[in-house]
């Protein structure tokens, strides 16, 4: 019952399935050789002229086999098949397109594995590359550290050695000190010995005619040494700084987002002194809080987990799990709204999306729908189900879930 059709350079052909399920694996075309076998049916026709088998389709859907089959050569067929096609021809033309295929299989599967090799191949070197970039750059920061420290190493040598003549100044000015009380003394001496007396004058000019130089006349030769340097006091002033590390050690935009942080949790704990002077020391951390709130949730008590939750938000808003075990709360207590906001909220503190936080964005999206689909926006609900899967793809469960918002989708379709 096939119905075809044809132009100058295809021919487009029409196989029923009378309901018979056909698969990719059920189709054989070669270059005059058409097959479709589907148990118990199967067809078979040689073509009245060869076909361009690489670019021919068939597509399986409403119950029908479409193939699109171009023609080698630009011509009007007389028929789709050959007219008297005896059986040794048939058989010849069947054995003949199955070597044809055979033989185009082993090509492309050579052909993969020559591409598998190409890719491995450009991967290894991708990779020698990467391992010389980071062997040079390690290499440079070596060098750039032996550099620093042979400088340093210099730096303290010229250091050393200003050190040592320092000492040694600081020696001959206590030499000089030394010396110049000795000297004063020897010339308060010279001068006391200048002053003759009467009676032993003439004795002494007459001792001094046979000698061409005096013991008072030789020049004391001293030393010329700097002064010493005058003493003075250096007022030096630091920077004032929160952390103990230097400036230049620290990075200062971290930092002062930590500050920020800290100043936050106290204004917040501050504001609500008046709330929280009455609770324990441990009932103020949002940790116990959670936990306190999880116990509460399992015993079935919704809104003294919802109390808890909302205390341990007031303490600290950055946690996404909080947000998260509220929503579940608010789903079993039909706070639909509610459940929406905070499933939102803690899919936006869950960035960027890592995978240790891929558990918790499957629970705020399935969280979310829920209650989506809950208030009937079954479109919405959809798009958060279909994130989980995207997220977690082996989970039955949600993809069963979303299969029957789907149906329901449709189904809301066709009554409108």
């Amino acid at each position: 019952e096939q119905s075809w059709r044809q132009t100058l350079t295809a021919v487009y052909l029409s196989l029923p399935l009378r309901g018979a399920r056909a698969t990719p694996n059920s189709i054989f075309c070669g270059e005059q050789y058409l097959k479709v076998s589907i148990p118990p049916f199967l067809f078979e026709a040689v073509l009245y002229a060869p076909i361009d088998d690489t670019n021919s389709t068939a597509k399986i859907g409403n119950g029908n086999i479409f193939f699109t089959l171009y023609k080698k050569e630009p011509a009007m067929w007389d028929s789709l098949t050959l007219a008297n096609t005896d059986k040794e021809k048939l058989q010849y033309l069947r054995e003949n397109a199955v070597l044809k295929a055979q033989e185009k299989a082993k090509e492309e599967t050579e052909a993969r594995k020559i591409t598998k090799q190409e890719h491995k191949k450009y991967a290894l070197e991708a990779t020698m590359k990467l391992d010389e970039a980071e062997r040079k750059r390690i290499e440079d920061l070596k060098e750039k550290e032996r550099k620093k420290v042979a400088k340093e190493l210099e730096l303290w040598k010229n250091q050393q050695k200003d050190g040592d003549k320092y000492k040694s100044i600081q020696k001959k000015v206590e030499l000089y000190k030394e010396i110049e009380p000795l000297k004063e003394r020897k010339n308060e001496q010279m001068n006391k010995t200048q002053i003759p007396n009467e009676g032993t004058s003439k004795t002494r000019l007459k001792s001094t005619k046979g000698c061409s130089c005096s013991i008072f006349s030789q020049n004391l030769k001293e030393e010329q040494l700097p002064a010493p340097r005058a003493a003075a006091t250096i007022k030096v002033n630091f920077t004032p700084r929160v952390f103990p590390t230097a400036l230049r050690e620290s990075r200062v935009a971290e930092e002062e987002e930590w500050l920020h942080k800290q100043a936050e949790a106290r204004r917040i704990i501050n504001s609500d002194l008046s709330e929280l002077e009455d609770l324990k020391e441990e009932e103020k951390n949002p940790d116990w809080l959670k936990d306190k709130g999880n116990k509460m949730f399992a015993m079935g008590d919704y809104l003294g987990a919802v109390n808890a939750f909302n205390l341990a938000v007031r303490l600290n808003n950055s946690l996404p799990l909080l947000y998260l075990n509220r929503a579940a709360c608010h789903l079993k207590l039909r706070n639909l709204h509610k459940a929406i906001q905070d499933s939102s909220k803690a899919l936006e503190l869950l960035t960027p999306p890592v995978p240790d936080n891929e558990n918790a964005r499957v629970k705020a999206h399935v969280r979310r729908g829920t209650a989506f689909c809950q208030l009937e926006l079954y479109t919405e609900g959809l798009q958060d189900y279909e994130a989980a899967l995207k997220i977690d793809p082996r989970n039955k469960n949600i993809e069963k879930d979303a299969e029957k918002i789907r149906h329901l989708i449709q189904g809301t379709m066709q009554s409108s």
